[in-house]
């Protein structure tokens, strides 16, 4: 049975929210729906389907690009699976280059969270860092000389 869905409908039978499917729509990613003669969005079984690939890859973190280059990979049955290996493997190298990201900011957050005291003083190397305005910040270097600057010198206070 291929019934007609209201974007609410949609929305909920593909886990897509009416917005976002009016954003995918809006850049291009999904085609427009068809209007009723009322003009309220009419979807059907197969666009639903579409969704919940759209939805599936935005939670493998591909971006709309990389969506939009994976529906024609899904709608185009030559297609070989070497191509699509071939994106899946070139966005894990962008998610471990994201994570070796996210590592080293926590690390460096993390130090920073250990040079301050977290006492009644003023003086604080984590606003000291976020205030600096050289772009090493976040550095070891930078890190070490919000310390140095905070009065604080292997970990006690001046």
């Amino acid at each position: 049975m291929n019934a007609l869905m209201n974007i609410g409908e949609a929305a909920k039978a593909s886990g897509v929210s009416a917005k976002m499917i009016r954003h995918y729509e809006s850049v291009g990613l999904f085609p427009e729906a068809a209007r009723s003669e009322s003009g309220y969005r009419q979807y059907t079984d197969k666009e639903v389907h579409t969704l919940r690939f759209i939805r599936q890859s935005r939670e493998l973190g591909f971006s709309v690009e990389q969506i939009r280059e994976l529906l024609g990979l899904w709608q185009n049955r030559k297609r070989s699976s070497r191509q699509v290996k071939a994106l899946a493997q070139a966005h894990i190298e962008e998610l471990d280059q994201k994570l070796q990201e996210l590592q080293a900011m926590r690390a460096s957050l993390a130090h920073l969270v250990h040079c301050c005291q977290g006492d009644d003083r003023p003086d604080c190397p984590i606003i000291e860092t976020l205030a600096r305005e050289n772009d090493g910040g976040f550095t070891e270097a930078g890190v070490a000389g919000a310390k140095s600057k905070s009065g604080l010198r292997q970990g006690r206070a001046h």
